[in-house]
């Protein structure tokens, strides 16, 4: 039985953010979890500007393993920690094109192996390309967890991801995932969050401890 919180915070979801999915552009699964993976600590639209003329250049794992660091490095330079997810983005294409012909595997333990593929990297994945459903957690959904309550300050992503899967139907998670994402973006941000317009604000730890200053 779902609680009458997570009934509630579902429902705000699915009015503001009917059509949430990912927001990252590809074509396969080389290209999904290549755009994952430049995807960490930068945004989707970062991303997205960059690899058409990646992928035009290393369509696949083959051809990307052959590329020399200054290569990528210039083709992916406007996006943050451009130095080391060219290096990772090479290695992973190396182990790809050596190991699994090509082929990027569907198994979540395999996935983290690669270099530069973490747990939040490889859920992502499974999640868009290998149908399984999660609740990856990132950033932005670490921080609502925790601040709704579903998590506590310490908890890890892994540890967040499988409390909110007991919060929420399993039909619901590659939802919940998506439109988490963009409540963060858009309304429960790090610092300075919209509060005053956030219906979930009796929830919230954030609200209650700050209450008093926010909107001064």
């Amino acid at each position: 039985m779902i609680s009458e919180k997570s009934f509630e915070l579902r429902e705000f979801l699915h009015k503001r953010f009917p059509n949430a999915g990912c927001a990252l552009i590809f074509k396969n699964d080389f290209e999904c979890l290549i755009s994952i993976v430049l995807s960490a600590q930068t945004t989707d639209i970062s991303v997205n500007k960059v690899t058409p003329l990646l992928f035009s250049s290393f369509p696949n794992p083959s051809s990307l393993a052959l590329a020399s660091q200054e290569e990528v490095e210039r083709l992916i330079k406007s996006i943050g920690l451009y130095k080391n997810k060219a290096s990772n983005i090479i290695s992973l294409s190396k182990i790809l094109a050596d190991k699994y012909n090509g082929m990027i595997p569907k198994d979540f333990d395999t996935l983290i192996s690669l270099p530069g593929v973490g747990t939040k990297t490889a859920g992502v994945f499974l999640l868009e390309r290998g149908n399984r459903p999660a609740i990856p957690v990132d950033t932005h959904v670490a921080r609502i967890s925790k601040r709704l309550g579903y998590a506590k300050e310490e908890d890890d992503p892994l540890k967040i991801e499988k409390k909110l899967e007991k919060s929420f139907p399993k039909e619901e998670w590659t939802f919940m995932h998506h439109s988490l994402i963009l409540f963060g973006r858009q309304i429960c941000h790090a610092q300075k969050p919209e509060c005053s317009s956030c219906p979930m604000q009796k929830y919230c730890r954030y609200f209650k401890k700050n209450s008093s200053t926010i909107g001064k």
